[in-house]
Formats: structure tokens, sequence, C-alpha cells
């Protein structure tokens, strides 16, 4: 009975190894620039009292992986696709309009990433930024979908670097416990606003979009679909874990030391005196991991979202010859995102500032639609929601909704 017992244990990890990847990827990547800046100045300016909210964070973040997860693997199509087909056309070039426009302002920001966190080691922006971008170019546009995502694998695993300076700056075990296990919910406007952007940073639009593609891609079937949700369930926790070591890495620090900061590369910066070298490089390192991930998987999710959405080929697995529109519009991305950042003058904030808005925006309707979908009978069939897991959803959405609003009122009004 053991041995039988040890077989299939084995055959579940082997079958759970092969159709990972998507939900891991997808989660990790939104610790980008954006995200580890969020993270930064939460514990900056909050310290530990806001880390109790990345636990119902994650658990939203799980439940709409799961779903696109699901739609993924019983459907074999992407969203936008979806969304099409089922919605019309018109509807689709107001969401692709949306969602190229959020993303390109991320894709800038995550070469401003590239170039702030190498600037630290003294590497000029024009030598970084443009390194970076052919990087990343030729990684998705000469590869395969396998060895694309065992290489954005191994770049989750860099993520631990923030673990590691975590420990670095000794935090305070006793107050993070009990901030987690007995929360405050004392919200200022100031708190209110950086609890919206917490959620804001962790659950995007292009989330959505890029793993119900990859899932497609992967060919992954009804019957392992168990362990797609595993894959999902895994990447949610580890993006949350790292994120809740960037947040207690600058509370223990920063918060102390009355640091106010603005971007990751700041907090890497200040963190030199507070907590030694090795903390700072480890967390400007980290930075650099995660603004080259993004920058990859940003430009990819959005050739995947108009390509889809506009009935073109796509995919990593196709040559450029077959799917001109997918690798044209992922190079677009790259080469004026990465060129931005060389001009002159160029405003940044203004432009991360315009991407937020459209996100605010897009979230909750993208959401709204991805519902609609799942209890769809004829195109889910016996895979649509649950009668509480619908309850769960629609309260998920719901509370995201009007997050969202209120974040999206609270831009407006600066």
């Amino acid at each position: 009975m053991k041995k039988i017992s040890l077989k299939i244990h084995w055959k579940t990890i082997l079958l759970f190894m092969a159709v990972a990847g998507p939900g891991i990827i997808t989660s990790n990547v939104d610790n980008d620039a954006g995200g580890i800046a969020t993270y930064s100045m939460a514990g900056a300016r909050f310290g530990y009292s806001l880390l109790w909210s990345l636990i119902p964070i994650m658990v939203a973040l799980i439940i709409i992986q799961e779903m696109s997860a699901r739609m993924g693997v019983v459907t074999g199509k992407g969203l936008s696709d979806l969304i099409r087909e089922r919605f019309g056309v018109k509807i689709t070039v107001y969401l692709l309009v949306a969602v190229v426009l959020t993303n390109f302002g991320n894709v800038i920001a995550e070469f401003a990433g590239v170039a702030s966190s190498l600037e630290i080691f003294h590497v000029s922006k024009f030598i970084s930024v443009p390194g970076a971008a052919v990087l990343v170019w030729l990684l998705v546009v000469k590869g395969t979908y396998r060895s694309v995502e065992k290489i954005f694998l191994y770049a989750c695993l860099f993520y631990v670097t923030y673990i590691i300076a975590g420990l670095l700056a000794k935090p305070d075990w006793g107050i993070i416990g009990k901030s987690l296990i007995t929360p405050t919910f004392d919200f200022t406007s100031a708190r209110m606003g950086m609890l919206i952007g917490l959620v804001g940073t962790t659950i995007a639009p292009w989330m959505q979009f890029y793993l119900q593609a990859a899932v497609v891609e992967k060919n992954i079937a009804v019957r392992d679909y168990k362990h797609s949700r595993l894959d999902v369930m895994v990447g949610s926790f580890v993006v949350t874990i790292v994120a809740g070591f960037i947040v207690l890495t600058c509370g223990a620090t920063l918060f102390k030391a009355g640091i106010r900061v603005e971007t990751g590369a700041d907090a890497a910066l200040a963190l030199a005196p507070l907590a030694g070298k090795y903390c700072s490089a480890l967390f400007a390192f980290g930075l650099l991991n995660a603004s080259l991930f993004a920058a990859s998987i940003l430009p990819l999710s959005t050739a995947f979202v108009v390509c889809e959405g506009m009935g073109w080929e796509a995919g990593v697995n196709k040559k450029f010859s077959e799917a001109p529109q997918f690798y044209g519009l992922y190079s677009m991305l790259i080469f004026i995102g990465a060129g931005i950042i060389l001009l002159p003058g160029i405003p940044l904030f203004p432009v991360m500032y315009i991407s937020q808005v459209i996100n605010g925006i897009v979230l909750p309707v993208i959401l709204v639609f991805m519902l609609l979908l799942i209890n769809n009978k004829k195109l889910m069939g016996e895979y649509t929601n649950g009668r509480i897991y619908n309850v769960i959803s629609w309260m998920t959405v719901l509370l995201l909704v009007g997050l969202s609003l209120v974040y999206l009122g609270s831009l407006v009004r600066l």
C-alpha cells in the first residue's frame, strides 16, 4: 500500500510540474516596478499596520485567477476572444484600446525600473535600457513557449531576494504577528488611499488576459485542471509573501526613521544606511529582476489581448511570419517604451497616472464580463460557478468595483 501511495504521490507532483507555470508567472509579474513602489510606500508610511490587508487581497486574487484559468482550460480560447464572440466587436475594441493604453504606460514604468535599479550600481540608462529591450525582445521572438516559460519560472525564484532583505532588516515579528491577528481599521483618507492602491497594484486587468492566454497556449486538458488550479493558488500565495516582505522591510527601517519614498529605487537607496549595503543591493536587484520580468510579460499580454480580440494569429510558438501582428505589436511596445525612457524631460508620473486611471475603469468591467462568461452553461457546461462560489465571486467583484471607483475618484481629485 505504501508503494502504491508513493507512486500516486510522485505522479501527482509530476502532473503539477507539467501544468504549472501560467498561474505562478502571472501572479509574480504583478510584483513589478509599480507594485514594488506601492508596497515600499505602504511600509514606509504606515509600518506594519496594512500587512493584514494582503490576506483578503490574496483570496480575491485566487478567486479571480481561478476563473480565468478555468475558462481557458474548458473553452480553449483567450478572454478577449470570448468577449468578442459573446458581446460583439464594438465592445471588444473599446476594451482593447483601454488595455493597450494602460499596459503601455506600465511598460514605460518597467523600463524606468530597469534604469533606476541599475543606476544604483552606476550603470547608465543609455546602456541598461537598450540592453534590456533587446534582451526581452530576443527572449520571446527567438524562443518557444516552453523555453520562455522556463526562463520566466527561473525569474520567479529571484524574488527570494526580498525575503532575504526582509530578514536582514530585522523586523519585530511580535508586532507583525499582532498586526495580522488583530488588524486596526483606522481608515484615514491617506490610509484608505494606500489600501486601495494595494488592491489596484495586486489585481490588474492584464493579468486575466495573460493567464487565460497562457493556459490556452499550454494546451492544458480539462482532466488536469485541478493541477492548474493549484498553480494559481501557489502563485497567489507566493506573490503575497513577497509583497509582505517588501512591506515589512520598509516598515522595519524606513518607517522607523521617518523616511518616505516614491519608488522602489528610492527604497533601495534609503535602506543602505539603515539595514546595510547587502540589504540595499538585494532590494535593488529584486527591482531589476521584477522590471525585466514585467517588461517581457506586459507587452506579451497586450499582444495576446489585441490579436485574440481581432482574430489574428498569436502565440510564442509561432514564427514571426506566421503571426506578424502579434510579434509586431510586441516589438513596438518594447522598443517605443524603452525609447521614451531615453528621451530627456519625459514626465513619467503623468504617464503612470493616466495608466492607473484607465486601470481603475477597466478592472471592474473585465470582472463583470468574466462572471457573465463563466456562468454561461452553453459555454462552460458543468464547469460554471456553483452557488456559493458565485456569491463569494460577486461579493469580491462588488468590493473591487467599489474600491476601484474610490481609487479612480481619488486620482481624479489629484
